[in-house]
């Protein structure tokens, strides 16, 4: 058995809440909507998300700090599994980093496997890198990927699953086209099937979630698909006009299941800067590895020229050539 599916079986049998992939959502709504609506007439809206990190506005990557409807940034995106424990500690289960560039309106996507073993800047050891939330929230999570990636990162945005299915519902439901016969056990409390057939389908915010989180039938490659297939579905519902003039119920759905470090100025800044985003300017970046299993632990190991590569490709994008983390 390769290494690939002894891992995909392995992650299995773990949460099932793990790949929370609306965090995505979450930043593509921002870029195409939802600033616009909480900038005009949310802001209070808005001042229930934000959340200033313990370093302030600006990364100790950055000689100084951006300016976001003009200068490179980036974004880190956190699905937090926050279920168990009344939402304090909550490990990461969905790490994303987004890198946007408004002068060319162009964006990076890379997913950091939540079992990557990394240092965790601020307890001096090597972990999981899903751990560091748990540790010392977003502003510890925040770090340590800096120090992995040596980038600076801007802003996060924090989300749990809720929002997502309450924003899905919101804007009528999403359309995928299912690539073959499946099913997936609700998040609901009932628990129940969901069932999935080939072709079209109109999915709701419960059945979307379970269509994103699916592994047992495929693979990390399928489940890659089938995310970015909601993706594009989610944009071009959010775009519509009958959307646009539903922003200030999809910003109640997401003022309570979010936090973040962008002000409403800011929000209001990428409306107007990536109204013309779509999924094609997206480049999907990917991490290759293999398994380690240490003291009886199973961990993600990235290849070190690959994660060489990732580097080089963010820092360009961010024309972030000289960092102080060499």
């Amino acid at each position: 058995m390769s290494k690939n599916k002894s891992r995909i079986r392995r992650r299995r049998k773990r949460s099932l809440f793990r790949n929370l992939f609306f965090l995505i959502l979450f930043v593509v709504m921002i870029v195409v909507g939802y600033g616009a609506y909480v900038a005009v007439e949310g802001y209070q809206a808005s001042k229930k998300t934000y959340n200033e990190l313990e370093r302030g506005k600006q990364s100790a990557l950055r000689d100084k700090a951006v300016e976001i409807s003009k200068d490179p940034f980036s974004i880190l995106l956190m699905g937090v599994e926050d279920y168990s424990t009344g939402g304090e500690h909550g490990r990461t289960d969905t790490l994303i980093l987004l890198t946007l560039d408004p002068q060319k309106e162009t964006a990076k996507m890379v997913s950091i496997p939540r079992d990557t073993r990394v240092e965790i800047i601020g307890r001096d050891s090597m972990d999981k890198i899903n751990h560091a939330h748990a540790f010392g929230g977003p502003d510890m999570t925040i770090n340590t990927v800096e120090s992995f990636l040596d980038i600076p990162i801007d802003y996060y945005a924090k989300v749990n699953f809720e929002g997502f299915k309450g924003v899905i519902n919101e804007i009528g439901g999403v359309e995928v086209d299912v690539p073959f016969d499946f099913w997936e056990y609700s998040d609901e409390v009932n628990r129940k099937k969901i069932q999935f057939t080939e072709g079209q389908m109109e999915l709701d915010g419960e059945e979307a979630l379970a269509y994103v989180r699916m592994r047992r039938f495929d693979s990390d490659f399928g489940r890659s698909d089938r995310q970015r297939q909601v993706i594009n579905a989610a944009l071009d519902k959010t775009l519509s006009v009958k959307n646009l003039f539903k922003l200030d119920e999809i910003a109640d759905h997401l003022s309570g299941n979010i936090e973040t470090n962008l002000t409403a100025t800011e929000l209001f800044s990428l409306q107007k800067k990536f109204t013309k985003l779509n999924s094609a300017d997206i480049e999907n970046l990917k991490f290759t590895g293999q398994d380690a299993r240490i003291d009886g632990v199973y961990y993600f190991e990235p290849n070190e020229e690959n994660v060489a590569e990732i580097k080089q490709v963010l820092k360009t994008h961010l024309n972030h050539e000289n960092t102080s983390m060499e």
